[in-house]
């Protein structure tokens, strides 16, 4: 749970560089070409100790990670509220109601699954997370300027 949580994190607060094939480590690159054979439109970025491949696969948009030895760390991908669990879709009815939906992804590893959304309204911007279809937490709040 705290591999799935902490990657949530990267992904939310990380600013990467674009990378290109050429600078990509070939073990992330082989094992990348063997999770996803079928990929297209691939792009590469990378952070210190991550690589991160956002693909089209089976008509989805998807991002998997990647250590630096090549081992997978987990996959996100986009989704709409009426993929989430009945019951987080339920919490985002009653407790945001004036808020609307600017992000919302899903997050994958072996640990779980777990779901970000971004909740705006004309003020605020909210971050909330929901771990192995737990009830939110708020990550972050800002405001508007």
């Amino acid at each position: 749970m705290k591999k799935l949580f902490v990657m949530l994190a990267f992904i939310i607060a990380s600013v990467s560089a674009m990378a290109n094939d050429n600078t990509i480590d070939n073990k992330v690159l082989d094992a990348f070409k063997k999770d996803f054979a079928t990929a297209s439109q691939v792009e590469w970025t990378q952070s210190e100790n991550l690589y991160r491949a956002s693909f089209l696969y089976n008509n989805k948009f998807v991002s998997v990670y990647y250590d630096k030895e090549g081992q997978m760390i987990g996959l996100t991908r986009n989704i709409s509220s009426i993929d989430l669990p009945v019951m987080l879709q339920k919490s985002l009815r009653g407790n945001y109601e004036k808020y609307w939906i600017s992000d919302l992804f899903e997050v994958s590893n072996f640990d779980g699954t777990g779901y970000c959304v971004t909740l705006e309204n004309g003020n605020n911007k909210i971050v909330l997370k929901s771990m192995n279809g737990e009830d939110w937490a708020q990550y972050q709040k800002s405001t508007k300027l």
